[in-house]
């Protein structure tokens, strides 16, 4: 078998997604072990994060493997002009497993094709996210109890946000309803939407944050608008707060309801839902370590 990565969330069937699952529950209940002892893996991070690469590193340190690279591409040879190519077989040539976050879609596609090592996308430009992805629906099932026949509500930047487009094929495994809640200039793409009628997914889509987005699902979905995807600034102006979550807006909400975001937060979710049993968009970041750990170990075929 050759070398497998993890670029786009459709390299994982529906056997793959709960194989991942049930290794991040049990990563959950232990996450130190001595997995990924004389391992190295190297972040190459291209584009700024901050919880995607510290759960990553933070993942590997709890499996006592060792991470090299870099979270700012300022400090790498990028800026003297070594091409992506380049910098992935150098890398390659330190290390066991490269995770990359790149701004350019189709990045991580490539690096995995000429890489002799795993690659895992960390996210390539608004194109895909699929460790977020698995996270999230890690998480979905925890709540849950299952990933089957549930309404996802997902509001904000559906055209450049990759955790949402990831999240829709990742989900499209387990009969989901989506409502779409998004302004005109950020609505989801159209061919997301054609995704889902190929698929059979019913969707709705809304302009407005309207009570019936929110109160028909099991999911609330969140996302920040991303200043960093938008060339007009005035276009970013005029949508960037466009939905805000308050927390007298979940009283009608199913019991069952989570809350979730794939942060930062900018002023999408107002502080005052923190409180609320329903948000859980912390304990979903922290299980990004766990399901990194799942991913990681998979890809490298250590077994937990």
């Amino acid at each position: 078998m050759g070398i497998k990565s993890l670029v786009n969330i459709d390299d994982y069937d529906k056997d793959d997604i709960y194989r991942i699952i049930k290794s991040a529950s049990l990563f959950k209940q232990n996450p130190n072990r001595n997995l990924l002892q004389g391992k190295v893996c190297a972040t190459l991070f291209f584009e700024p994060s901050t919880r995607t690469r510290l759960s990553f590193e933070t993942a590997v340190n709890r499996l006592r493997g060792r991470i090299i690279g870099f979270s700012d591409a300022a400090t790498s040879s990028s800026t003297k002009g070594e091409s992506l190519k380049d910098t992935i077989m150098m890398v390659s040539n330190y290390a066991d497993l490269i995770i990359m976050r790149h701004h350019l879609e189709g990045s991580a596609r490539y690096a995995s094709e000429i890489s002799p090592i795993p690659v895992i996308n960390a996210g390539d430009g608004s194109n895909q996210h699929p460790t977020q992805t698995m996270l999230d629906l890690f998480t979905i099932y925890e709540t849950q109890g299952t990933l089957e026949d549930l309404t996802i509500t997902i509001v904000g930047d559906l055209k450049y946000g990759r955790a949402v487009h990831s999240l829709i094929q990742g989900l499209s495994h387990f009969r989901p309803r989506f409502n779409f809640v998004a302004p005109e200039e950020l609505h989801i793409p159209d061919k997301y939407k054609t995704f889902c009628e190929n698929h059979q997914i019913p969707y709705k889509e809304f302009t407005e944050f309207s009570p019936e987005a929110i109160n028909s699902a099991d999911i609330l979905y969140m996302t920040r608008v991303q200043k960093e995807r938008f060339t007009d600034l005035m276009e970013y102006e005029k949508v960037k707060n466009i939905y805000i979550l308050h927390n007298r807006m979940l009283d009608d909400s199913k019991e069952n309801l989570k809350v979730l975001h794939p942060l930062p937060r900018v002023k999408e979710i107002n502080q005052d839902v923190d409180a609320n049993p329903k948000a859980y968009y912390f304990q979903q970041a922290k299980n990004g370590m766990y399901t990194r750990q799942a991913i990681i170990c998979d890809l490298m075929k250590i077994g937990g």
